[in-house]
């Protein structure tokens, strides 16, 4: 089969066959239908974060099941399913504690799947999966549990967007922050997460949504998806900007959605005294945030992370899928460009550009 293969960061991924092996005990193989185009690859690319190589990237999902392997009930030939990057063992501490998307067997199994070998070669070398999901090829073999069926009529590409960035965005607000309507909202990042935090903020009725981003044609696109201000801090102190736009408090909720020091930083400085502020975004390994812990204990601000939306994906993402199907998440309006595998390395420049809304590989 043909699959886009990182050998080297800083390199262009290589267009070629590669092997696939079938499904083991507990795994499914899956015709990829879609998958989109992420900053997160990004970052492996250009080196920012390590895995190991050669991999195939991709970890924004969906296809259509074509075997099964022993023991699986979840899906059978046929199925559509959206494909979920951090799938669980069912059995550590924090699967059993109602936490999947920080499965520890997952973390311990990274660019493999969970057996801790792959189904990808090429000859006698092996090619990791990423996310265990490594999509931007036309098949791939997967764990039971990173597959959550859909219906037959449901868009592929609707659903890959559920398998990454929209669960990521929508379930921050929802699962992690639990944003309280009429609150103030500041979202810094208004790439594909941002977008879909601002459409949390937004469905959990929050009072003042202000998208922070130096790219004015990211705000302006913000706007369609329920942003009520905008923030350009190449014009302006986004801080400054955020607490004039809240009476001189700052943000109840502030979200980091892009991954950097610097951002994570705005993030935590617009939050109000007891605001709480929530990094999504994955920062460049080694990049640390300057945080004043005396600051932290005397304005009582909470700071976490946010893994995956905080989301379970077997119980959550079928929640996004009714909500798009009941009208009231816009994922069509965040696809905004179509590629086909082949066109993956100019997919990434774009998106390295900064256009605005959520690449998807349609074609394989």
């Amino acid at each position: 089969m043909k699959a886009a293969v990182l050998y080297e960061p800083h390199h262009p991924l290589i267009i070629e066959d590669v092997a696939l092996d079938p499904p083991k005990a507990g795994e499914v193989h899956v015709k990829i239908g879609a998958a989109g185009i992420c900053r997160s690859d990004l970052h492996v690319i250009k080196g920012e974060a390590n895995h190991l190589l050669p991999v195939v990237l991709g970890h924004e999902g969906s296809g259509t099941v074509l075997d099964v392997g022993q023991g699986v009930t979840r899906v059978k030939p046929g199925d559509r399913v959206i494909l979920a990057f951090v799938p669980y063992c069912g059995h550590c501490h924090f699967c059993l504690s109602g936490r999947a998307n920080l499965c520890d067997l997952h973390g311990a199994t990274s660019g493999t799947l969970f057996d801790r070998t792959t189904r990808l070669h090429k000859g006698s070398q092996r090619i990791h999966h990423y996310g265990k999901v490594a999509c931007f090829a036309q098949e791939s073999v997967v764990p039971e549990t990173g597959c959550i069926p859909v219906s037959s009529d449901f868009p592929l590409p609707q659903a890959a967007l559920i398998g990454c960035c929209v669960t990521t965005g929508v379930g921050a607000a929802m699962y992690n922050a639990r944003i309280t309507p009429g609150s103030a909202v500041a979202v810094v990042g208004a790439g594909g997460v941002g977008l879909n935090v601002i459409q949390g903020a937004r469905l959990l009725n929050a009072g003042k949504i202000i998208a922070v981003d130096i790219n004015e044609g990211k705000l302006e696109f913000a706007m369609r998806f329920g942003a009520t201000h905008t923030v350009n801090p190449t014009i302006q102190d986004p801080v400054a900007a955020i607490k004039e736009l809240t009476g001189g408090l700052g943000a109840d909720y502030t979200f980091e959605v892009f991954g950097s020091s610097q951002t994570v930083l705005t993030a935590y400085n617009a939050a109000r005294k007891g605001g709480t502020v929530v990094v999504v975004g994955l920062a460049p390994t080694g990049d640390n945030v300057p945080i004043d812990p005396v600051a932290l204990v005397r304005q009582e601000k909470t700071l976490k992370g946010c893994y995956y939306g905080s989301a379970r994906p077997a119980i959550d993402m079928p929640v996004m899928v009714q909500l798009y199907r009941a009208g009231k998440l816009d994922i069509d309006g965040l696809i905004t460009r179509t590629y086909k595998l082949d066109d993956i390395n100019q997919a990434y420049k774009d998106i390295d550009g900064g256009d605005v809304g959520r690449g998807v590989i349609t074609q394989f």
